[in-house]
């Protein structure tokens, strides 16, 4: 699977999957990758936007912190991809 960045939308190297530093940054807009809305448990619709229910509440989803259940992922995004694909799919069950 290839992670894009949240905030431009380009692929990622494959190396940020076996270990993201809070300093890491997407190399084409500079934008923190240790942050909320680039980890696995992002959700927008979940209680603190975290599927993590131990993980403390972090306000600036964008900027990097030090949660301690980080998991590098394409966030929210992954969840979204996978709901479209399944509408997609059930649509075309009924196509003509």
């Amino acid at each position: 699977m290839a992670f894009e960045c949240y905030k431009c939308g380009k692929p990622l190297s494959e190396t940020f999957k076996i270990m993201v530093s809070r300093s890491d940054t997407c190399p084409h807009c500079r934008a923190d990758l240790r942050c909320c809305k680039m980890c696995q448990f992002y959700d927008p619709k979940s209680y603190n936007e975290c599927r993590e229910s131990q993980a403390d509440r972090i306000v600036e989803k964008e900027k990097a912190n030090f949660c301690d259940y980080y998991k590098f992922g394409s966030g929210g995004n992954d969840a979204e991809k996978q709901r479209q694909d399944a509408l997609a799919k059930a649509a075309a069950l009924f196509k003509k």
